[in-house]
């Protein structure tokens, strides 16, 4: 299952609260199809059917069924910059 950095969970939070309801949304993650290489992230109001659903702390990501598949074993990690944009990056699970 992925798994969410401290730093990913409390950026993934704070989008959510800023453009939605924090207690039913989430992070969501969309794969565009089994054969993609490149994720698609927006905020969701909620999960859509056969998303899986990732929580750490009081972050929640959906996952799409490709998007779980490809990233069972990884590790979200996010940094923001002094500008406030927001980059996601995707890592190996330590062994």
């Amino acid at each position: 299952m992925l798994v969410l950095t401290e730093t990913a969970s409390t950026v993934i939070e704070n989008l959510v609260a800023r453009e939605a309801d924090p207690q039913s949304a989430g992070l969501r993650i969309d794969s565009g199809g089994p054969d993609s290489t490149q994720f698609a992230v927006a905020v969701s109001a909620s999960p859509e059917p056969g998303d899986q659903v990732v929580e750490s702390g009081g972050a929640r990501v959906f996952l799409e069924s490709n998007a779980s598949i490809a990233l069972e074993a990884k590790v979200l990690d996010a940094q923001v910059t002094e500008q406030g944009a927001v980059t996601f990056a995707i890592g190996d699970q330590p062994a």
